[in-house]
């Protein structure tokens, strides 16, 4: 399977955080499922970080590619498709970086692994 970790779910799992379901982290630990970080989490931390929301993440806002593949996670790029479908998406969620999740999974048919049911609204296979 391959799945897309939601922001909250990458900081969730680097921290060991039991918010984080158990049979959610361990479909993020089996070695056959493929799991990606998109570089709006990225964006997202890096943000946070920095308006002082996120204070707690340093190492990662500071180091996040190398943060990421330490764990053995892919990176997911932005791309214009990605893009064009994020700023096409219908209905009144105006979180830039949620409707980025929700375009990626959409584009590269991936599990977007939130606790957000907001998701659900938009057709994605969520897990939690």
């Amino acid at each position: 399977m391959r799945l897309l970790l939601d922001t909250h779910a990458l900081l969730w799992w680097l921290a060991g955080d039991q918010r984080l379901p158990r049979r959610v982290r361990e479909r993020i630990a089996d070695d056959a499922n493929d799991v990606l970080v998109s570089a709006a989490s990225a964006w997202e931390v890096s943000t946070k970080h920095r308006l002082g929301k996120l204070s707690q993440v340093g190492p990662l806002a500071n180091a996040f590619a190398r943060e990421v593949a330490m764990q053995g996670f892919g990176a997911l790029d932005i791309t214009l498709d990605h893009a064009q479908r994020a700023g096409s998406l219908p209905g009144p969620h105006a979180d830039p970086f949620d409707r980025m999740l929700i375009a990626q999974s959409h584009a590269e048919n991936l599990a977007l692994v939130s606790n957000e049911a907001v998701f659900d609204r938009y057709g994605v296979t969520r897990i939690w």
